[in-house]
């Protein structure tokens, strides 16, 4: 007999009865039923119930044991009987009866409880993660992400894709954070970057002629964290392909995604593809977002006519100074009592705004202090642009046209979920696509990228010479799933005088250009393909599908919202020694520690 096991502890059933066996695993729980002790056994794989009576010689053993205490038993398979059968549990028809025990090692006092649903804070999770990642939920988790890799992967492999690795030591790029710098011992005072993306290995790749890339790539950035996104490092499903246009790249990456949130979806709906496309100013002007969430079906209206010289002053200057209205539609809300609408003007206020203003709508047509100082006409108009009945209410966002258009996504979400409007259990996809190449940067006053710097412009080299860069279009997308962002990505520019050009629109000379991509650009002056792909972050595809709402739930081993690891105790300070060996010397922040 093998000396640890010869069944895990979710493999045995009743045909199993009358067997002898051995188990090896955690102690779960102990229950004492007077002379009779009951021990849950746990493992990877599932639990067992192991009875030991009061006069067995392994008794005393057992009885000292604290939970989580890690054995081997062995004894005989005996079916349960009546009410003592649990049919919650693979193993509930059977038990086994304990005949031998080995303590492999013993616990300590739990400083949290494997156990149970107790709810313990994250500091105290994340130090004791091991511990963690021992109860049922959290061990779900990881095993539903190790699940969707080995999917995603065996997909893109089937879809004809090659997994290739890219270097962890590389040099910066601007990706938009900061990068984890790496000091170059052999090289004093130089540093490599922790790549925030693999995106110029990738596209070199292609041009090295490899057809179609994939890898499972760590990805590091040194900013905050957030509820979708952890400080530090990242997964994405990184994938490039060769010759190829816009519709190429969705037509394929499409059915590997829909696929994988099929398999592991439990019965949810989920998008078939083709996924909705919707251009990127359209969706700010409907949805008030670039991630719109799909399954809230308010759509928000441009209202800025009904206001112009009208009576509602407020408006009526706002608009006159360039600014714009829009109109989010609330149905069924108009029959709320007073109470609803103040709460959602205290709510705006803490948003930011000045407050909330509305209409409601009964049979005689639109009610409240705005629609007193409007003219029929112009309340009807609303009501007619936003297909309101009686009954319902709208709301409104005023101001300039990218201030309005954000937080009347923000209303939209906020009554989408205070309505009941957003239908659980349903993953919805889009494209966001024809992103600017461009925006205005008030702070630096001056031109930048809005997306991807490596993206190709709508209209090539013709268009960054000829047209107002803020006005130009890229091959840029991203696709969103429930108001989630996905993935990013473009159809690249593979020639050297476009990206040349378009990183002089942005502020660089070429001979920046030439420092930071001259490899990219060597590489392209020797014969680059078209070549576009994206990469979806496998981090918030299993948040979704493990329906978390915080990324670390998902993530192995995360570091905390300061980006520490309180369990291995990182970042942590070096010896001197080190400090002389990389030629470094610490320096007091500005402001002292």
């Amino acid at each position: 007999m093998h000396p640890y096991r010869t069944h895990d502890c979710g493999a045995l059933r009743a045909s199993d009865s009358g067997s002898t066996v051995r188990l090896s695993g955690w102690v779960h729980s102990k229950r004492d039923h007077g002379g009779l002790l009951f021990i849950d056994l746990r493992d990877h794989f599932g639990l067992t119930q192991c009875v030991l009576p009061a006069g067995s010689d392994v008794f005393a053993i057992a009885d000292a044991l604290r939970v989580e205490s890690v054995i081997t038993v062995t004894g005989q398979v005996v079916l349960r009987e009546g009410n003592t059968i649990n049919p919650r549990l693979p193993t509930g028809e059977i038990e086994l009866q304990v005949a031998l025990i080995a303590v492999q090692s013993t616990a300590d006092i739990l400083p949290i409880q494997v156990a149970g649903d107790a709810v313990y804070p994250d500091e105290l999770r994340l130090k004791y993660r091991f511990l963690d990642l021992r109860r049922d939920k959290v061990h779900r988790n990881m095993m539903l992400r190790s699940g969707v890799v080995s999917s995603f992967r065996r997909r893109m492999i089937d879809a004809g894709f090659t997994e290739f690795t890219t270097p962890i030591l590389t040099a910066s790029s601007p990706e938009g954070a900061r990068d984890f710098l790496v000091p170059a011992r052999l090289h004093p005072g130089k540093f490599y970057a922790l790549p925030q993306a693999p995106q110029q290995f990738k596209q070199l790749l292609m041009v090295a002629g490899f057809d179609k890339y994939f890898q499972i790539a760590p990805c590091f950035r040194d900013e905050s964290s957030r509820a979708d996104r952890s400080p530090g490092e990242f997964y994405q499903l990184d994938f490039e392909m060769s010759f190829v246009t816009q519709d190429d790249v969705f037509n394929t990456i499409e059915p590997i995604i829909a696929g994988v949130f099929e398999e592991f979806s439990a019965g949810r709906s989920v998008s078939k593809p083709p996924f909705p496309r919707i251009a990127y100013d359209r969706a700010m002007l409907d949805y008030g977002s670039d991630k719109p969430d799909l399954r809230n079906p308010l759509i928000i209206r441009d209202v800025t006519a009904a206001f112009a010289e009208s009576g509602f002053g407020l408006f009526a200057k706002i608009v006159a100074a360039g600014g714009v209205v829009r109109a989010i539609p609330a149905p069924g809300a108009g029959a709320n009592p007073r109470s609803f609408f103040d709460k959602l003007n205290e709510w705006a206020r803490s948003e930011g705004a000045g407050g909330l203003g509305y209409i409601t709508f009964d049979a005689e047509g639109g009610k409240g202090p705005i629609a007193k100082n409007l003219d029929p006409a112009a309340t009807e108009s609303i009501r007619t642009a936003c297909n309101l009945n009686p009954g319902d209410a709208v709301f409104f966002a005023a101001g300039k046209p990218q201030d309005a258009a954000k937080f009347a996504g923000t209303v939209r979400t906020k009554l989408g979920n205070d309505l009941n409007l957003i239908a659980p259990g349903d993953f919805k996809f889009c494209w966001i696509v024809d992103f600017p190449m461009f925006e205005y940067d008030e702070d630096a006053k001056q031109i930048a990228f809005s997306h991807n710097p490596f993206s190709m412009p709508q209209g090539g080299l013709d268009a960054l010479n000829t047209q107002d860069p803020l006005t130009i279009k890229a091959f840029q997308y991203d696709i969103v799933c429930n108001g989630i962002e996905l993935s990013s990505g473009a159809i690249r520019n593979h020639r050297a005088d476009i990206m040349i050009r378009a990183f002089e629109i942005a502020g660089y000379t070429a001979e920046d250009v030439e420092a930071r991509f001259g490899g990219m650009l060597n590489a392209f002056r020797f014969g680059a393909p078209p070549h576009g792909g994206s990469a979806p972050g496998i981090d918030r595809i299993v948040m979704l599908l493990a329906d978390e709402p915080n990324i670390r739930e998902i993530i192995p081993f995360p570091l905390n919202q300061q980006g520490e690891d309180l369990m291995m105790g990182a970042p942590a300070p070096i010896p001197a020694q080190r400090w002389r060996e990389l030629s470094l010397k610490p320096v007091e922040p500005k402001g002292g520690k």
